[in-house]
């Protein structure tokens, strides 16, 4: 059972890299740029800046097949070339998204069911809804959000929605899939110095920008019923990408069952404390990092914590649909959507309960949605401040931050 769940994802992928499309992803032109060190980023408090990556190792041999794909230096490398495996499909087989199409949420709700999972993301007034079941099959949005070129990226194999400034030292990156894997995690590339990301840190690992970390910026995953009531105005990303895909369907149809081995997985051991497919949110501040299994929440509701010296607050309710379970992907189990904010408002740190299905403030009892924003009572209109927050499966953080602390 277990390969022939295995073969059927890899399948699934390799024939939809084989697809004819009505368009061919671009490709920008190299651009000749010299990176010694890590080059930093202004960011607002909100966002997770970047920072230096581990020291260059030794020179070896690339991964098979690299570099007759890519021209990268290869011998500028901070993770060893043995831990890279082929994801199946090859060098952009998992098409980015370049060209993004937007359209209206009224367009859009023809063809998104109310627990569906939505990536929204608010960037200088402009804010813009990206459903799963496109990114499932791409992977990868680049994109300009606000002014801000950006990628939107989502990795189905670790469960991870992240969403990238993607400038670096004044210039515009643009991403593509690399076709490889390093524990389990996709391996991302930028088309201007073909330099490798590992998507799940944000970390550059191979070429030319090594050592290099891309800024996280705060994006909340929520059902569509939820996204379209919240945000009427919102431009929705369009299933006209330029190529034949089945959008809707789950290629990985069960794999987020949690007595499951993770798919491609070579790496550390993972931590006992929990299964390795557990659903985690993690939250990282001034060096220290934090899990919240996605049980502990749904029976908390609310969880009040304090990561690197900031007072912070996790949120949780009903109403998501799991991406990673069903064939039909909105047809998928409910796992719950949550937020993470800090607590601290106009100088005031708050503390928050859960009851009767709503969430208050014990300060004022005010009461609070999802998005973090106080819908009645003495604190109404005002919201609290995103914190950059991920959900991955557990085996896919503990690979990155084994020192994690798990929230009890």
């Amino acid at each position: 059972m277990k390969r022939f769940f295995i073969l059927s994802i890899l399948l699934a992928l390799v024939a939809a890299a084989c697809s004819v499309s009505e368009g061919e992803p671009r490709t920008a032109d190299s651009a000749e740029t010299e990176v010694t060190e890590a080059a930093p980023i202004d960011a607002v408090s909100t966002e997770t800046a970047p920072r230096s990556a581990t020291e260059l190792l030794p020179d070896e041999d690339p991964p098979l097949g690299a570099e007759q794909q890519f021209s990268t230096d290869f011998s500028r490398h901070t993770i060893p070339y043995g831990d890279i495996l082929s994801g199946g499909p090859p060098k952009d087989g998992i098409p980015a998204i370049d060209n993004p199409q937007f359209i209206s949420s009224a367009a859009a709700d023809d063809w998104l069911a109310d627990l569906e999972p939505v990536i929204v993301i608010q960037l200088n007034g402009d804010t813009r809804i990206y459903p799963l079941q496109i990114l499932t099959w791409h992977e990868i949005v680049n994109d300009v959000i606000g002014g801000r070129p950006v990628a939107v990226t989502f990795c189905p194999l670790c469960n991870t929605a992240i969403v990238f400034d993607a400038t670096v030292d004044d210039m515009a990156l643009d991403f593509g899939t690399t076709g490889r894997l390093r524990f389990s995690n996709l391996l991302m590339y930028d088309r201007q110095t073909e330099s490798w990301w590992q998507q799940a840190t944000g970390d550059a690992v191979i070429g030319e920008l090594t050592g290099i970390r891309l800024t996280f910026l705060p994006a909340t995953i929520i059902g569509w019923s939820e996204a379209r009531e919240t945000f009427p105005e919102a431009q929705v990303l369009s299933r006209e990408t330029g190529f034949s895909r089945d959008y809707g369907r789950n290629p990985y149809a069960g794999y987020d069952d949690i007595n499951r081995s993770p798919f491609l997985y070579d790496g550390p051991t993972t931590p006992g404390q929990l299964p390795p497919m557990a659903r985690v949110t993690t939250v990282e501040l001034n060096s220290e990092a934090v899990a919240y299994p996605n049980d502990v929440l749904q029976e908390l509701r609310v969880a009040n914590d304090t990561v690197g010296g900031t007072d912070v607050v996790v949120f949780w309710q009903p109403g998501l649909a799991s991406a990673l379970d069903s064939s039909n992907l909105a047809a998928g189990r409910d796992v719950g959507a949550n937020g993470v904010f800090e607590r601290t408002l106009d100088g005031q740190t708050l503390s928050f309960v859960a009851a009767d299905e709503t969430i208050t403030d014990e300060q004022t009892g005010s009461v609070w949605n999802i998005l973090g924003e106080a819908i009645s009572g003495e604190l109404a209109g005002q919201s609290l401040t995103p914190v950059v927050k991920v959900d991955h499966f557990w085996f896919s953080w503990a690979a990155f931050r084994p020192d994690t602390r798990i929230y009890q």
